[in-house]
């Protein structure tokens, strides 16, 4: 065998080896995500069935999963797997952020705001789900950080940008953006700071919540007990 018949020989086995590598690294979902960023799982098809009302999908069914895939090497098949990579969300200093659920318990009549869950950060999908947490706009807010949101879950409004996973849903967008506008026009990215060297109080009037008995005009004092699960400092 000549030099030429070999090297030729040599280098189509060398393409070959090369080409199944990038196959097999696909069929086995081979990906790398950033430390900035998350991958958000969509999964094609499940032997569990698929989700027909929610949006995350708990039991293993197809659809949106509640975890998200942190910085690193992941494997996830794209023959059953859809990886969504998003940023994380960073909510400036001296700034505050808001958060809309896409799934959850529907809030019930007369309520705006989605009642807080205990504990959560929104950062746990599945522990928010599990323990009530309601669709909609949230009572929570964010306070300044890096957060790693499940996207398809949590819409996140902050004054330079809105974080979502886009699905679609126009009405659902066009009543996000509408939030946003209204929230930068009344100021609402940056906390009310009132210094006890102004000699100021402030006067707070809540929109959500139970009616006030007939006559009274000040609302109970909430959350200023340690054992309360509203309490605040």
């Amino acid at each position: 065998m000549d030099i030429i018949a070999f090297l030729g020989i040599a280098g189509t086995a060398i393409i070959g080896s090369f080409v199944g590598l990038v196959v097999l690294l696909w069929l086995v979902g081979f990906r790398i995500i950033r430390s900035d960023r998350v991958g958000i799982v969509e999964k094609w098809w499940s032997p569990r069935g698929s989700l027909k009302d929610q949006i995350i999908a708990l039991k293993g069914e197809a659809g949106y999963q509640p975890d998200v895939l942190r910085g690193g090497i992941h494997f996830r098949t794209p023959l059953m797997y859809k990886v969504h990579t998003m940023p994380l969300v960073t909510i400036p200093q001296g700034k505050i952020g808001y958060v809309f659920a896409r799934d959850g318990v529907p809030l019930e009549g007369g309520q705006t705001l989605g009642r807080m869950v205990p504990g959560n950060t929104f950062q746990g999908v599945r522990f928010f789900l599990e323990n009530g947490g309601q669709r909609g706009p949230q009572r929570q807010i964010l306070r300044e950080g890096t957060y790693a949101f499940n996207l398809a879950m949590f819409v996140v409004v902050t004054e330079s940008q809105v974080y979502y996973l886009h699905m679609g849903d126009t009405v659902e967008m066009q009543t996000i953006q509408s939030m946003a506008a209204h929230l930068a026009s009344i100021g609402g990215f940056a906390p009310v700071i009132i210094k006890g060297a102004d000699d100021k109080t402030g006067i707070v009037t809540v929109h959500d919540g139970p009616s006030l008995p007939s006559g009274d005009i000040i609302a109970p004092a909430v959350g200023d007990k340690a054992g309360d699960p509203n309490h605040h400092n």
